[in-house]
């Protein structure tokens, strides 16, 4: 029985240091899937980028066979699009976020200082993303012929999210100013964060 307590004991101390030494080193995600034949943005996934096609979202999905091939493209697609609703969202939460600390200070076109209603801008942000994303299209597909997983790739442009918010009408006005003078430097700043 003194045995069984000190092994108990022991791997008790041996998974606890297991644990802390988990939590102290640095985890590294390999964003290149490295799928030989693969179309670049397979193996790049995910991404917000400014080249010379825009400033773009990416949204990237896969679908497992199904043993039906519409029905499997039409899940990637989805997922594809569900992935540029996430990243749109992350964006959206750093143009709310900047938007609120700039009139906190009273830095932003809200010159008459009055108290901004969070409630309400996180509502209209929430509001401009979920139209924005109607805006998405899927601009590829792949199939991988090794494991038959399909991929597509959705897209949203910059430039159709900003043509939205000039279509919003129950838009606060300075958060609407604050966002068509901002909204692309934030995007910049965003893009070069994820790289």
């Amino acid at each position: 029985m003194k045995n069984f307590h000190l092994i108990a004991k022991l791997s008790l101390m041996a998974l606890f240091a297991l644990a802390v030494s988990a939590c102290s080193s640095t985890t590294k995600v390999e964003s290149d899937l490295g799928i030989k034949g693969a179309p670049d943005w397979v193996n790049e996934g995910t991404n917000i980028l400014n080249d010379k096609d825009g400033r773009l979202f990416h949204g990237v999905g896969s679908a497992s066979p199904m043993g039906d091939m519409a029905l499997q493209k039409s899940a990637a697609d989805d997922r594809a699009r569900a992935e540029v609703a996430r990243i749109l969202s992350s964006y959206m939460d750093v143009v709310s976020s900047d938007y609120l600390s700039s009139a906190r200070t009273g830095s932003s076109a809200n010159a008459g200082g009055a108290s901004v209603a969070e409630e309400s801008v996180t509502r209209q942000i929430k509001s401009l993303t979920r139209v924005n994303l109607a805006g998405a299209k899927i601009i590829g597909s792949w199939r991988d012929k090794k494991t038959n997983i399909i991929y597509s790739i959705a897209e949203l442009d910059m430039k159709h999210v900003k043509s939205t918010l000039a279509g919003t009408q129950d838009m606060n006005e300075d958060l609407r100013r604050y966002i068509e003078t901002s909204a692309d430097n934030i995007f910049d700043r965003v893009a070069k964060e994820n790289k």
